[in-house]
């Protein structure tokens, strides 16, 4: 991917410091307003060579859709990973199987994969311990059996990918190419 003009950079890190501004003060006063946007030009100013390499290209409105159906999907697997930590917690066997697995990722992008390495620390039973380069290493909560009776290496990491991995990454695949 060719790397976009020095303007596109900064317009595109304005537009999402202005952004986060807006969501983080969950104000539209005017003050407000013209302060975010001081405080977003300067911020962008200085650091838009290193906050983007693609400008905004990032903006495409497919990039744009898949980020947006990813904030509830996400939210939801976080729930859901609460619910089953709390099963395990609560229950008085205190069911657990706990150990490291490895994955591996099919995103090339560095942003994608720290996305997903912080996507997968967020959802509770899970923690991401190492990456290397493509390969993933997991502390999981509880290992199914498909993953632990895998035949081999390669039949362990496929399992365990498909189980905690594929689910954020046909997201995080398009939005972070």
């Amino acid at each position: 991917m060719e790397e976009a003009s020095r303007a596109s950079k900064f317009a595109y890190t304005f537009i999402v410091l202005f952004i986060l501004w807006l969501v983080v003060t969950s104000s539209l006063d005017v003050q407000e307003v013209i302060t975010g946007a001081i405080i977003a030009l300067i911020v962008a100013a200085l650091t838009y060579d290193v906050f983007t390499k693609a400008g905004l290209a990032n903006l495409h409105p497919k990039r744009v859709a898949y980020a947006i159906a990813y904030l509830p999907y996400f939210l939801w697997a976080m729930i859901m990973a609460n619910l089953d930590v709390a099963y395990r917690v609560l229950h008085p066997a205190r069911p657990i199987r706990p150990g490291i697995v490895k994955c591996r990722t099919i995103l090339d992008s560095d942003t994608g994969k720290l996305s997903l390495a912080n996507s997968i620390t967020l959802t509770p039973g899970t923690i991401t311990l190492d990456v290397d380069g493509k390969d993933y290493f997991i502390h999981w909560i509880w290992v199914p059996d498909e993953v632990l009776n895998a035949k081999d290496d390669s039949e362990h990491v496929e399992k365990a990918s498909e189980a905690i991995t594929r689910p954020f990454e046909k997201f995080l695949r398009v939005i972070f190419g």
